[in-house]
């Protein structure tokens, strides 16, 4: 698996932690998402998507699957989008939110691996 930068190579026990306290609530134990999560809900935010290979989050690069996880889904999407997905930002380090990316990657097949890490790679 690819790095995702930072001062050191990932901590994935650190990661799996801060998933579960964190990410689990909305996104699940399991990385499952929420129910229907491609069908707005009635505020007209879309529920938490699955973080396995159920998912898109294997079709971003890296970068920005850091920005959503610092900064918020409203924040990076811009134009006045509403998410429901926070900012980690002030509750974590930089460090950490890769800690958890590389936990999150780390639960992929391999298949999904190699699709997001190419994905990575020409985004740079």
């Amino acid at each position: 698996m690819e790095r995702l930068g930072g001062s050191r190579p990932p901590d994935l026990a650190r990661g799996e932690t801060i998933y579960a306290e964190a990410c689990a609530s909305c996104h699940g134990t399991d990385l499952e998402g929420q129910p229907d999560w491609r069908r707005r809900l009635p505020n007209g935010r879309l529920p938490a998507p699955p973080h396995d290979e159920t998912g898109h989050t294997w079709h971003h690069a890296d970068a920005l699957l850091f920005a959503i996880t610092k900064h918020g889904t409203a924040a990076v999407v811009g134009g006045g989008y509403e998410s429901d997905m926070p900012g980690f930002g002030d509750t974590y380090s930089d460090d950490e939110i890769r800690d958890v990316l590389a936990w999150i990657k780390a639960q992929w097949p391999e298949r999904e691996q190699r699709h997001q890490a190419e994905i990575t790679r020409q985004s740079r």
